[in-house]
């Protein structure tokens, strides 16, 4: 699967990029990509992370189109093509995860009244933290979810004492300047592509994308962004309404990842009523979905084969 560029780097023709409003007028910006067929497989709402844009994913879309699934995503506030809360334009800033939370609640509910089902929601990174905060918070419901390499704890050299530098440095000056320079992590010899995946093709999609349409590019978080990322991890950890969670939910995770904490992921999805974790070794980094085909192909097969068993056509 590794050679196709062409969907990796092709807006499928029928599919739309628009931009949908808020409830409080802010516009992001969306993909949608309705089953062209009579009888649809069902609809899958797919949400990047942090700084992602919903090009990067476009040969996993294709992979679920041709199977009947309707592909809708779209990029987070503040990031992508869904603008920017500072003026700097490549720092990904948010005031709350709320907002975020906020965000999801409102467009799932358009979302799902008007695509068929099953509704199935899909996650990576802090995409997959937020979903699941959505699921536990019960602002979305679908039929049954898939968290890949989920931001539920970050990787960083100061470990438990993390939190609280962020709100040390951050909360002196102007809490939405970026944190770092330019890379996805700071203070490593590590490249942010051999962070992400193994597979330089897929990384140079990314690439290829940014200079397509320089926009929207992200950089780094703001200070802002990681003290209420670590607020909203810490939070959702903590919540007790995860033990109550009715929706399936298959978790994805690289235990070599250099980004998210994979042990964090491996001790907060077992609280969960209904989940099955999938682990990884050192054959993947942070990006499962985007990762070279045999680590690639095997995700690919255990979310076909969740949502057989949990997502079945009605």
């Amino acid at each position: 699967m590794g050679e196709n560029t062409d969907i990796r780097r092709t807006i499928p023709a029928g599919a739309k990029v628009h931009y949908w409003g808020t409830p409080d007028g802010w516009h992001l910006r969306a993909f949608a990509w309705p089953a062209e067929t009579a009888t649809p497989r069902g609809s899958i709402l797919f949400q990047g992370g942090r700084g992602d844009i919903f090009e990067k994913y476009l040969e996993v879309f294709h992979h679920w189109h041709e199977q009947g699934w309707t592909i809708t995503s779209f990029d987070w506030r503040g990031q992508g093509g869904s603008g920017r809360l500072t003026s700097r334009p490549h720092c990904g800033d948010i005031d709350s995860f709320d907002t975020f939370i906020a965000d999801l609640r409102a467009f799932y509910a358009d979302w799902e009244s008007a695509t068929p089902g099953p509704h199935v929601v899909i996650g990576h990174s802090m995409g997959g933290h937020l979903i699941l905060r959505g699921l536990v918070e019960g602002a979305i419901r679908p039929d049954a979810a898939v968290i890949v390499a989920p931001m539920l704890g970050v990787k960083s050299a100061l470990g438990p004492f993390a939190e609280r530098a962020a709100r040390i440095l951050g909360g002196a000056g102007d809490s939405t300047r970026p944190a770092w320079k330019s890379n996805e992590k700071p203070y490593t010899t590590e490249t942010r592509a051999n962070l992400l995946t193994h597979d330089q093709a897929r990384y140079s999609d990314e690439i290829y994308w940014q200079q397509h349409n320089p926009e929207i590019v992200t950089g780094p978080p703001s200070w802002r962004w990681l003290i209420e990322g670590f607020k909203s991890m810490r939070e959702l950890a903590k919540n007790p309404k995860l033990r109550k969670m009715p929706v399936p939910v298959l978790a994805l995770v690289a235990k070599a990842d250099g980004l998210v904490d994979a042990k964090a992921a491996l001790r907060i999805i077992p609280k969960l009523p209904d989940a099955r974790i999938v682990a990884f070794g050192k054959e993947s980094a942070h990006e499962i979905l985007r990762e070279e085909d045999k680590v690639r192909n095997r995700a690919i097969g255990e979310i076909d084969l969740f949502l057989a068993a949990r997502a079945q056509r009605r």
